[in-house]
Formats: C-alpha cells, sequence, structure tokens
C-alpha cells in the first residue's frame, strides 16, 4: 500500500507532519514511514484515524490512484 495519498492531503491541508499526527492520533515516525512507503498495511483503525483527520474516506485516502 505504497500508493495512497496522505502525504498529498495532508500537504494540500497545510499540516506538519508533527502536526497531522498529533491530529490523527498516530505516531509522527508510523505517519512517516507510511508516507515514504517503508510501513505497508496499516490496520483499519490507523486508516479510520487518517482519513477522519483529512475529512476524507478511507478509499480515497488509500486505495485511490489520484
Amino acid at each position: 500500500m505504497s500508493n495512497n495519498n496522505v502525504r498529498r492531503f495532508r500537504q494540500e491541508q497545510g499540516y506538519t507532519l508533527k502536526k497531522f499526527a498529533d491530529k490523527a492520533g498516530v505516531s509522527f515516525s508510523y505517519l512517516c514511514h507510511l508516507e515514504k512507503g517503508s510501513r505497508k498495511n496499516p490496520s483499519r483503525d490507523v486508516m479510520k484515524k487518517i482519513a477522519s483527520a483529512l475529512n476524507k474516506s478511507i478509499a480515497e485516502t488509500f486505495f485511490s490512484e489520484e
């Protein structure tokens, strides 16, 4: 799942990695690895937290090829 839109959506909304990690309730390092693609297959709970913090659906955040 290295082709996710987390970084793009986060940057579009003006969040730094640190501020967004705090908002989403996910660790900074986990989010960093997820955005880089070195961390794959996050749990549904983590996907839900991140998508919710971005005001996006899980599908468009993690499975859309935009």
